[in-house]
């Protein structure tokens, strides 16, 4: 887990790749190419690049006609602004189910600069509402590696790829697994509590069991990148093992990854269960860490959080 490299810099990388692998792949920016890294793709294929300006609604209807058209766009651009065009989302590509990729980058608190008017911590709740749409969440850089082609080339249908800006910690590097739609994979084995999560914020859930694993606590940590579908068999199995859930996300607390994983457990198996996420907008920083420390997302904080789980079952 140590070092990180940038999501948006692997980004561009990818998109050069899936772009020489086929070439129906076409790649549309609402005029952040160079902020999104996707200019790396425009550089290698002139006549594949479509920037629309800022008009992230144009964006996503020129997109759904290109699928239409049998070509494979990927729509990229800021997670905050690509939630303009929804209305688009929904019925252009959700409700007829079109071939649209979507990566949204600049997610959570990962522009902590430009503070809370940059800061996505809606859209999560926003695309997972929708029929159709597949949304994955990465860990790190190498899960965006995992996922990214399967989900470009061999996906059929639309998807949404959420990412941060740079700040990515190595969390699965080390970690051998083949990614599959609609799974959760167990990142640490553990029997007390099982702290589950996604995106950069798995690696805090890890800080923080391994503090716990001081005091005597077993916790085990899952990665949910698949946020819709969501790996019901999974979340089930380990909430009858530990019988205690701490969700920890980079997303308000209404309608993300934790609301996600109760409404499984409501239905299947309830359980002592706690959401740690945001429940205001955010604000500007120096870096993303210094937010997700102010907000209590960092290890110390969510160890804190299970100890009170732990606590009030015991």
């Amino acid at each position: 887990m140590n070092g990180y490299k940038s999501f948006r810099e692997e980004l561009g990388k990818l998109l050069v790749d899936v772009g020489e692998k086929a070439e129906n792949v076409v790649v549309v920016t609402a005029d952040v190419g160079k902020s999104t890294r996707a200019i790396m793709f425009g550089e290698k294929f002139k006549d594949r690049y479509f920037n629309v300006g800022i008009a992230e609604q144009h964006m996503i209807g020129f997109a759904a006609g290109l699928a239409v058209a049998g070509a494979i766009p990927v729509v990229t651009g800021f997670a905050t602004f690509i939630m303009r065009g929804w209305e688009q989302i929904r019925n252009s590509v959700a409700r007829m189910n079109l071939n649209v990729k979507i990566v949204a980058t600049h997610a959570g608190y990962s522009d902590h600069a430009d503070g809370a008017s940059h800061q996505a911590l809606e859209d999560i709740a926003l695309m997972r509402a929708l029929p159709n749409i597949v949304v994955v969440v990465p860990a790190d850089v190498a899960d965006l590696r995992r996922c990214f082609e399967k989900l470009v080339l061999k996906h059929k249908g639309p998807v949404y790829i959420r990412l941060g800006r740079d700040y990515a910690p190595s969390i699965t590097e080390d970690i051998e697994y083949d990614y599959e739609i609609g799974r959760a994979y167990v990142i640490r084995e553990g029997h007390d509590v099982a702290i589950m999560s996604a995106g950069v914020v798995l690696y805090e859930a890890l800080k923080a069991a391994e503090d716990l694993a001081k005091l005597g606590i077993s916790a085990s940590v899952i990665n949910v990148l698949n946020v819709k579908p969501i790996d019901v068999e999974a979340i089930v199995s380990i909430a009858k093992k530990t019988g205690r859930i701490v969700v920890v996300e980079e997303h308000m607390v209404f309608g993300g990854i934790g609301s996600a994983i109760a409404e499984v457990l409501a239905q299947k198996y309830p359980v002592l269960m706690r959401i740690i996420g945001a429940s205001t907008f955010g604000r500007s920083a120096k870096s993303h860490e210094e937010l997700l420390s102010y907000y209590g997302l960092d290890g110390k904080s969510i160890a804190k959080t299970v100890l009170e789980v732990i606590r009030n079952r015991a």
